[in-house]
């Protein structure tokens, strides 16, 4: 068995760290470390776990940090830049040394590159990427809400514009525009996306639903959808609101074989005494199929991730906590070969968080 660190932000002063024991199934809250105020989305850089991004949600002005982490995930504050806007909720390490933010209060994103440390950041070539405003849907304003890289393009999901901008460097690092899009349905809201065998999962929040489509090779912008399935758990209370929030899929291992999919029911409206679910899907003949609804007594799952990400052994396990009420941080065993989801460990000494990084003791 293994331990775990575990970082979680949310919209305080501070990320705080927790130790998951695997064997004796603890999770225990270990510290906190002050930060820029609302570090709502936290994340490793993609090769070097020593180093933390995290966004500061701030109106009207957001920001990026960097911060070393030290063993017990000790964060040391290293660098603060503007994010390029308003109210980012994500941000995201690229392979080539640079990081990604979106800024949903003001339908902006910015790519700003970092010294050979990773850690500071540049402030000669940030371009502000800014998107129209939508003639369709229901928003009446851009919302990029992630950021994701796939090869050399960034994929930015806009729950505004329901489309999917692709991106692509123009010249320095920092230099990025817009090459193209792949459109959603009108009216659903795209909030996050992961892709697998080159194909697009995404995560509608206006509309909570998970839809599949192939990805689409440069310079063609859209494929149809092959399947487009509700998220929703039965029966829900009347009164409720759904705003579908995260999609996750860890990859195929010797203990889980097939690719689950699963994605976070957020119940902003009238609560369900079970809390919120995580939905579990399997694609099955190209098509979405429902495995199962885990309640979970959590508040508004914003963020959830799964330890596939802290390396050998973390593969088992998914962590998820509310934005709202008092149910503190869980951690969840997969079992069933991943087809279902069994709680082994809470904390509650900090009652909400919003996003989570593995690490391994």
């Amino acid at each position: 068995m293994v331990k775990f660190t575990i970082l979680a932000g949310g919209y305080t002063s501070f990320i705080a760290s927790y130790m998951f024991d695997s064997e004796t199934n603890n999770l225990t809250y270990l510290n906190k470390y002050t930060t820029g105020d609302n570090p709502s989305w936290i994340t490793s850089h993609p090769t070097n776990k020593s180093v933390l991004y995290a966004v500061n949600e701030n109106v009207p002005a957001g920001a990026l940090q960097s911060f070393t982490v030290g063993p017990e995930g000790a964060l040391t504050l290293v660098d603060t830049i503007s994010s390029g806007g308003s109210s980012p909720p994500y941000c995201g390490g690229l392979s080539t040394g640079q990081v990604a933010i979106v800024n949903y209060g003001s339908g902006t994103a910015s790519v700003i590159p970092t010294t050979t440390d990773l850690l500071h950041f540049s402030t000669d070539d940030n371009t502000v990427v800014t998107f129209p405003v939508p003639t369709t849907g229901t928003q009446g304003m851009s919302e990029p809400h992630m950021t994701y890289q796939y090869y050399e393009e960034l994929l930015i999901p806009d729950k505004g514009n329901d489309k999917i901008w692709r991106l692509s460097q123009n010249g320095s690092p920092g230099e990025f525009s817009v090459h193209g899009q792949i459109a959603q349905p009108i009216g659903s809201g795209p909030r996050h996306i992961q892709i697998y065998e080159n194909q697009l999962y995404t995560i509608h929040e206006l509309a909570s639903t998970l839809t599949l489509q192939d990805f689409p090779t440069y310079p063609n912008f859209s494929t149809p959808l092959i399947s487009n399935v509700s998220t929703i758990p039965p029966h829900p209370p009347a009164g409720s609101i759904f705003a579908a929030a995260e999609v996750l899929i860890p990859l195929p291992t010797a203990e889980f074989p097939k690719p689950y999919i699963y994605t976070s029911n957020r119940n902003i409206g009238v609560q369900d005494p079970r809390g919120d679910t995580i939905a579990i899907f399997e694609k099955v003949n190209n098509q979405l199929v429902l495995r199962n609804q885990v309640y979970t007594g959590l508040n508004q799952i914003r963020g959830m991730m799964h330890g596939q990400q802290a390396g050998e052994g973390g593969d088992a396990y998914i962590v998820a906590a509310g934005f709202a009420g008092t149910a503190g941080v869980k951690v969840y065993k997969r079992t069933e070969g991943g087809a279902n989801l069994e709680e082994v460990a809470v904390n509650t000494e900090l009652p909400t968080r919003t996003s989570f990084v593995w690490l391994k003791q």
